[in-house]
């Protein structure tokens, strides 16, 4: 920026996006000047370097404004945690399956894992058919991001919300979010919710 630019000739292109052309760096600097305005580098790499005519605070706040609403737009995405065990009885693996359900709806991943414990391991076919089977329940609003690995002990899957579902999840979390005039509620102190069930 301005006196900082140590190449001999810039391309110019003036505050309004129009190029002026290949002009020698001091004179470049004295076209900025001339108008209160700073001298900008904004293609380095190009040959010449390409330097816009523009109010660099300005240009500064612009950006972090934009920067703050992607932000704020932006949805961090969880990943929540269903164990299960390779020969889970029905009523708890209905419970799992509720479970991983309200997590997909409300826009968040969720990783199902099949513990084994001991020699249980042998009969790696009896968690891929719970977790295939815990896939296929879902398979209205997941996807399988990850297919079934034994990791270890475990074999664990990635399940991922459909595309239409975390849209709606979104919009859910934006229209609940209360507005800066509005105090929402407090929540009690640890009173957030478990990561694995």
């Amino acid at each position: 920026m301005n006196e900082q630019i140590r190449v001999r000739e810039v391309r110019v292109i003036s505050p309004e996006g129009e190029q002026l052309g290949i002009f020698p760096t001091h004179e470049a600097l004295r076209m900025a000047y001339e108008r209160n305005l700073d001298l900008v580098e904004v293609a380095p790499q190009a040959r010449p370097p390409v330097c816009r005519i523009m109010d660099y605070g300005k240009y500064k706040y612009e950006q972090s404004k934009r920067d703050r609403e992607a932000r704020k737009r932006q949805r961090i995405v969880d990943v929540k945690e269903v164990k299960m065990r390779p020969r889970i009885d029905q009523h708890d693996f209905e419970v799992k399956l509720r479970n991983a359900r309200r997590f997909l709806q409300d826009g968040n991943k969720v990783k199902a894992t099949i513990m084994f414990r001991g020699r249980e391991i042998v009969h790696a076919d009896l968690g891929r058919q719970v977790l295939e089977r815990l896939a296929r329940a879902v398979e209205d609003i997941a996807t399988i991001e990850r297919r079934p690995v034994v990791e270890g002990r475990n074999m664990t899957m990635v399940l991922a919300p459909r595309p239409q579902v975390q849209a709606a999840a979104r919009r859910e979390a934006t229209e609940a979010r209360p507005t800066d005039g509005d105090a929402g509620p407090a929540s009690a102190p640890g009173g957030g919710e478990p990561r694995s069930t």
